[in-house]
């Protein structure tokens, strides 16, 4: 199973249509927007003159906004395409972050480099062995250095794209094989039909993982919304996107701060 290539492919084919979607409102994000939600800039706080990684950065709107913020940014994604465009964004914008395309498990970054590892909402699942992958977010951290996560949480996963039924596992028991059609972003259409792989990994996955690396636990929070309105059924609450049936019952998101011993 190269579930790397195929899903790199599926990357490949959103970068376009997400540029130009209303879910990520380029045009607002080049007149100053801030990208990032109020859950990972409470977590976050002052980064002026904190040198980030940024990982699965995507097209870099949130790597951009954190240089907007006075930190120097470097972001990592896999997808070529989306690193493109990050590049074309932070010249456009004068700014200073630096863009490299590479899977994270094996990016050659400088070690013990920067300040704070950070990354969001989507992340994790793409990965089998989430151990291998906080292992490399240490080795980019200084020694008290900290890890920002915010990502979505793993009962989301359980259920079936309608949240009808629980269609999958909470425990990483085998990988989760789904043909994609189209974006999360606004039902665009990809050019065909393509194979995802994903991973539910549960929290204590996540706990032990963070452990086996060297990182200690500084704040766990749990949200019971998310600042994106990318799953069926959501309606939208004061402070975020609730899905409809399950409104204030069900965890969405978690935020996660840890810091390298």
């Amino acid at each position: 199973m190269d579930y790397l290539s195929a899903n790199k492919k599926i990357w490949d084919g959103r970068v376009e249509a997400h540029m130009a979607s209303d879910f990520y409102d380029n045009d607002s994000f080049l007149k100053g927007r801030n990208s990032l939600n109020k859950i990972e800039l409470d977590v976050l706080g002052d980064i002026r003159n904190q040198t980030i990684a940024h990982l699965q950065c995507h097209f870099g709107q949130d790597s951009l906004s954190m240089a907007r913020m006075g930190a120097k940014v470097t972001g990592v994604d896999l997808s070529e395409k989306a690193i493109e465009q990050a590049n074309n964004l932070n010249q456009q914008l004068q700014l200073d972050a630096e863009f490299y395309c590479s899977d994270i498990l094996t990016y050659q970054g400088q070690k013990e480099a920067f300040d704070i590892v950070f990354a969001s909402y989507g992340v994790l699942g793409w990965h089998p062995d989430i151990t291998a992958w906080f292992k490399v977010a240490s080795q980019l951290l200084k020694p008290g250095g900290r890890v920002v996560l915010v990502e979505f949480h793993p009962v989301l996963w359980m259920f079936d794209a309608t949240f009808n039924h629980i269609e999958h596992s909470y425990f990483n028991r085998q990988a989760i094989v789904e043909q994609v059609t189209d974006s999360y972003t606004d039902g665009s259409d990809l050019d065909e039909p393509l194979t995802e792989y994903g991973w539910n990994h549960s929290l204590s996955d996540v706990f032990n993982a963070l452990k086996k690396s060297g990182l200690q636990l500084q704040q766990f929070e749990e949200f019971d919304y998310s600042p994106y309105n990318c799953f069926q059924g959501c309606v939208e609450t004061q402070q975020g996107f609730q899905i409809e049936s399950l409104q204030g019952k069900l965890p969405m998101v978690y935020a996660i701060e840890a810091i390298k011993r």
